[in-house]
């Protein structure tokens, strides 16, 4: 489900029991919160070149960041979404690198705080994600590619069944080397076929 309002309100994706909103500045200190405590957690696993440092986590770069995905966002290239669970943020997700034209394809991006981990609320953020992706952005394909040691993250693609398409050798610098990262996708045909399954499973209430 999706919230809309007037130009530049946040963006809200509803799960069952998570939901995803577009950062604001006011969100810093929450957000400086987790990735401190997470730091040994996370930072071994993102993106970045061997002669640059690591992520900014000042307010003024949070701020910088959370206008570059508002622009983003209002040009339809990417839409970046901090967890929420139980009015607490606990991760972000993002669908980035959105191409139209004949490709009309996304990436998904994710991390969470290591204290709620294994709680299946990144499986049900993704497909949340994934919903929003096809049934509102009408994209034909989306990929998510995983270090192949990172077990954490490989678990929430195998949950969800999602397909898996190969290795690519030395496809990201992540914390400053060359790694290979594991494809994994589905497309918008695989999406109406599983729909009922994933949003069912992750996305419904349960019965105690």
């Amino acid at each position: 489900m999706v919230s809309r309002g007037p130009l530049h309100a946040p963006l809200i994706l509803h799960g069952h029991r998570v939901t995803l909103r577009t950062l604001e500045e006011g969100d810093y200190d929450a957000w400086l919160e987790v990735r401190t405590r997470c730091h040994d957690w996370l930072v071994k696993w993102e993106p970045r070149s061997v002669h640059a440092s690591h992520l900014a986590e000042d307010r003024r770069s949070f701020a910088s960041r959370c206008a570059i995905r508002e622009r983003e966002r209002q040009m339809g290239t990417g839409f970046g979404f901090g967890i929420f669970y139980q009015g607490r943020f606990v991760g972000e997700i993002t669908l980035s690198s959105i191409q139209r034209g004949p490709l009309q394809s996304a990436f998904i991006g994710y991390w969470i705080d290591e204290a709620v981990a294994g709680r299946g609320l990144m499986p049900e953020s993704v497909v949340t994600t994934l919903q929003y992706a096809f049934d509102s952005l009408r994209l034909h394909r989306v990929e998510i590619n995983i270090i192949p040691r990172n077990g954490p993250s490989r678990r929430v693609v195998e949950k969800l069944g999602l397909r898996f398409e190969g290795i690519a050798e030395r496809y990201l610098e992540i914390d400053g080397a060359w790694e290979d990262h594991a494809h994994f996708a589905i497309t918008a045909e695989e999406w109406r076929d599983r729909a009922p399954e994933l949003v069912g499973t992750w996305l419904l209430p349960r019965e105690q």
